[in-house]
């Protein structure tokens, strides 16, 4: 059931003066992801067959999570009113698969799956909440904080799911520990990097995995404060088994933000020396897990 509708989001306060172009690429590449919600429920429900419960859980879930590519989309058509998004997510489709035939978690366990959910969840609620506070468009402000919200419910959906299938399979903590750091890296892999070249680059320019992922990471991280690090840590604690609130956790927040810093940088300058992509970087993403 849908929290919210996007004929409810007051389009008519759209205000092109205070679009941020940097931001708009960005919206682009989330909208691609986030339409992508049909193609997870697939997986989600096939990895969870039987599992009723939990697989009308993952199909709610994934109209919350269209819908919120819906609007990202028609934002970004807003903005940039010579945008075709439905081109460019049918670009997006074509060129990146989820493995939809699988009938078991590519995590290795249900309880690992669900760990990597809330790893996603995580990130897609601080990262919302960071970019709607930055930007001075109201609509897109209004946006980011009903998405943030859903997501932040998502992370509690699948927490309990994962409670429950815990007590069943009994992973060890450093397993668990190890799907929850597996899933945070693999935030630079195709599955954004495919979306930010379908979203922003012409139809026919080649694919080149590097330029895009550092594209979008040299703006996306700039938005984010300590506070974002730091609330998001708390919940990857509590996903893996750990204090939400305490030293160790406000160490690792401290750690973590540094670590998006010195990240940050590094995306700018491998920006700034990236050549344009050769003729032979004309490949296709590979298959990929589940994000």
């Amino acid at each position: 059931m849908k929290h919210w509708r996007i004929e409810q989001v007051a389009w008519d306060r759209f205000d092109p003066a205070a679009v941020d172009p940097a931001v708009v690429p960005l919206v682009k590449a989330a909208a691609m992801v986030e339409r992508n919600g049909d193609d997870y429920a697939i997986y989600l429900t096939n990895v969870f067959g039987d599992d009723p419960d939990f697989q009308n859980a993952a199909r709610n879930w994934a109209v919350e999570e269209v819908q919120h590519g819906e609007a990202l989309g028609r934002w970004a058509a807003m903005a940039d009113r010579g945008w075709d998004f439905e081109a460019a997510f049918e670009r997006y489709r074509a060129g990146y698969r989820l493995p939809l035939e699988a009938d078991a978690s590519v995590r290795g366990s249900r309880t690992g799956e669900l760990i990597a959910r809330c790893m996603v969840e995580t990130g897609t609620s601080s990262y919302y909440t960071a970019l709607g506070e930055s930007t001075r468009e109201p609509v897109l402000k209004e946006v980011c904080r009903l998405i943030a919200a859903d997501e932040y419910r998502h992370f509690k959906l699948f927490y309990d799911h994962m409670k429950r299938y815990l007590a069943r399979e009994q992973i060890g903590f450093w397993r668990r520990l190890r799907v929850a750091a597996g899933r945070i890296t693999e935030s630079e892999d195709d599955e954004l990097a495919f979306a930010y070249h379908c979203a922003n680059d012409a139809p026919g320019t080649p694919y080149h995995h590097r330029r895009c992922i550092a594209a979008y990471f040299a703006t996306a991280t700039g938005f984010t404060r300590f506070r974002h690090v730091e609330r998001g840590m708390g919940m990857i604690f509590k996903s893996v088994g750990l204090e939400p609130r305490g030293r160790l956790s406000d160490l690792a927040a401290k750690g973590a933000f540094r670590f998006l810093q010195v990240r940050r940088r590094r995306f700018e300058r491998e920006l700034a020396r990236l050549a344009p992509p050769a003729a032979n970087a004309n490949q296709q993403p590979r298959e990929t897990a589940a994000a």
